[in-house]
């Protein structure tokens, strides 16, 4: 029952706010399911492409997606996550809590200057 409710919490963040397999379900799943690093992330994406999908499928139906745009960052996602995938097996866990940590900061610190 405990997984289904963070699915769910992580489902209406991703909704409200285009986030949450990462910034809820890495932690979630390091923290509180007591993961390993690389297999909390891998976990975390296969468990966003059901969320994103349905969400994307709600916002094109309400004209909020850049076409252009979406589609031009889509070819560079793909690219960014096949080198990233690769890059996932060759850096320690160590470095990947300390990156995500200050991709964190420096994401909140952002939203908050602007």
């Amino acid at each position: 029952m405990k997984k289904f409710i963070i699915g769910i919490v992580a489902g209406i963040i991703s909704g409200m706010f285009a986030s949450g397999g990462g910034l809820i379900l890495v932690p979630v799943y390091t923290y509180i399911l007591k993961l390993d690093e690389k297999e909390a992330r891998a976990t975390s994406l296969f468990c966003i492409l059901p969320m994103v999908i349905l969400t994307s499928i709600i916002y094109s139906r309400n004209n909020f997606i850049d076409w252009s745009l979406g589609i031009k960052c889509a070819i560079g996602g793909i690219v960014g996550g096949l080198v990233g995938g690769k890059l996932l097996n060759k850096i320690s866990n160590k470095f990947l809590q300390i990156a995500f940590i200050l991709f964190l900061i420096y994401a909140g610190i952002t939203m908050i200057i602007k």
